[in-house]
């Protein structure tokens, strides 16, 4: 027993746009392409891509795909689940609103295709072009932007196999689901327009000369955990940050049993603790966020000891710069024995006679005005809204109260509503960017808005929130090796890899290039030029 579409017996009447020159010769290609696929019997596969075909529907497939990729700790693959998912809001309309509209085609006929494949409900939409075929493209393209391959290659192959089920069930015409797939795929590279893919790893030189004694049960490494990471003071314990730090102590004692592990309490000097851990350690580990990895570092370089950093906080941005976000990504680090140098930021008090005594540290970034404010109300927010609600509603209650520090910039008087210095040069436009291609090129990233009394509120709190701030009135853009700051009304208060810490009034921040050895992942992944050469 046959199925028939079309509107009658036979195959269904061609459009007029299809009935001359190379449309016609397209066209009469594509049904004998299909008719070709049709009458194809592939064994096993008659159960499996039909079912395949009906989970793809109305996106469920890719939207459950994409929710799982959110509840994992790993930022590249909740990049992944968001880019795929806004290649799909984006490719879904174009094919379903206006392509199908445009061209109307009508579906194939199903003379040749064994009813066992048709366990679809029969569609009654047109067939130009193929809408689960862009669902599919587009989600895959976004995954494969962001994603490591190992999840990138099973969701790219899953996206194949629902595209071509959509022939072998009789869906579509082969050209309908090209047509399909080619939207997906530019619906998602379009996503980079407003929203840039950032690389896996950023850069690092590996050190030729430097060697590091590594064991095989990890003795000479001293970690200190800081398991109060992320937690706002008097919000209490974060209970997922509080797993992620236990996980990733079991894994160490599991991997390497002999390191000597130190846990800080709530009342624990940290850098004295760190500073105590790195002067009997061969290598100083660190579990915790970005702060607490700050005070590692400089420890680290009192002690010249080479740093291993383990995610165990809330946003861990210089872990997951080196392509460290899991506590085995940090194992397989110290087991390769790769040591990279990577720049530090320096504070230090202008004029200063004590040296590097009186050096504050920074790996990320240092911000000034308004963002010293945001950073504060964010942590008091977190413990009970989540990070993202929480940076929303600090932002909003910042920008209503917020006005500009008097500063002289380089000896230029300016207006400082907002400012920021990245260590290394960073690739979005946003008031505190979170990725770098680069960790050691030199060089400091300075962005500041300085305007007059009055800011524009709800426009400053689009921009930040967009993550666009160039488009503020008063934004400059520059980098360097240094910049000197004065605040002429004293009381200079900047916030170091997400800590707020009180300055005096004039102070000069600058590099140390090459300054810190860090462990680095022995096969960092290469994509798009950005993988680390070590």
């Amino acid at each position: 027993m046959s199925a028939r579409r079309g509107g009658g017996a036979g195959r269904p009447r061609t459009p007029a746009v299809y009935r001359k020159g190379p449309l016609r010769t397209l066209g009469r290609l594509d049904r004998r392409a299909f008719d070709r696929v049709a009458s194809t019997h592939l064994p096993g596969l008659e159960y499996v891509l039909p079912r395949l075909s009906r989970a793809a529907d109305h996106g469920v497939l890719w939207f459950t795909a994409a929710g799982a990729m959110g509840l994992t700790r790993r930022a590249r693959l909740r990049r992944a689940a968001l880019r795929g998912s806004i290649g799909i809001a984006v490719a879904s309309p174009v094919v379903n609103v206006l392509g199908k509209q445009a061209f109307r085609r009508a579906r194939p006929v199903v003379d040749l295709v064994p009813p066992i494949r048709i366990r679809w409900k029969l569609p009654t939409s047109h067939a130009f072009p193929s809408g689960h075929s862009a669902s599919a493209a587009a989600f895959a393209t976004g995954v494969a932007m962001e994603a490591p391959r190992a999840v990138a290659v099973p969701v790219g192959a899953a996206a194949g196999a629902v595209a071509f089920a959509r022939i072998y069930t009789g869906a579509h015409y082969p050209g309908d689901v090209l047509a399909g797939a080619g939207i997906g795929v530019l619906a998602a590279l379009g996503t980079r327009l407003v929203w840039p893919a950032r690389p896996p790893v950023a850069r690092v030189t590996r050190t030729a000369t430097e060697k590091v004694t590594i064991t095989g049960d990890g003795q000479g490494i001293v970690v200190v955990v800081n398991g109060g990471a992320g937690t706002a003071e008097g919000a209490g314990e974060v209970p997922l940050l509080r797993g992620s730090v236990e996980s990733a102590v079991g894994v160490l004692r599991r991997e390497l049993p002999a390191a000597s592990i130190v846990r800080l309490g709530r009342d624990d000097d940290v850098d004295k603790a760190l500073g105590e851990a790195a002067a009997r350690a061969e290598v100083l580990g660190v579990i915790g966020g970005d702060g607490t990895v700050n005070a590692g570092a400089r420890a680290a370089l009192e002690h010249d000891v080479p740093l291993l950093t383990i995610p165990g906080g809330t946003f861990d941005h210089f872990a997951r710069a080196l392509g460290i976000e899991t506590a085995a990504d940090a194992v397989a680090a110290y087991r390769g024995g790769r040591l990279g140098r990577v720049d530090v930021g320096v504070i230090t008090p202008a004029g200063d006679a004590e040296g590097r005594e009186a050096e504050l540290v920074f790996l990320n970034t240092a911000g000034l005005g308004a963002y010293t404010e945001l950073v504060e109300r964010r942590e008091r927010l977190e413990g009970r809204l989540g990070k993202w609600p929480a940076l929303a509603v600090a932002a909003a209650r910042t920008f209503r109260h917020s006005r500009p520090v008097p500063l002289l910039v380089n000896g230029r008087p300016r207006r400082v509503w907002l400012g920021f210095v990245g260590n290394c040069m960073y690739g979005s436009r946003g008031p505190a960017p979170t990725w770098r291609r680069h960790l050691d090129d030199g060089r400091l990233d300075i962005r500041l808005v300085a305007t007059g009394e009055r800011v524009p509120r709800l426009r400053a709190l689009a921009a930040v929130l967009a993550g666009h701030l160039h488009v503020m009135p008063g934004y400059r853009a520059w980098h360097s090796g240094s910049l000197d700051l004065v605040a002429p009304e004293g009381g200079l208060r900047v916030a170091r890899d997400g800590e707020v810490t009180s300055l005096p009034r004039a102070v000069r921040i600058a590099k140390r290039s090459g300054a810190l050895a860090v462990f680095c992942p022995p096969t960092p992944p290469r994509r798009g030029g950005s993988g680390a050469d070590r």
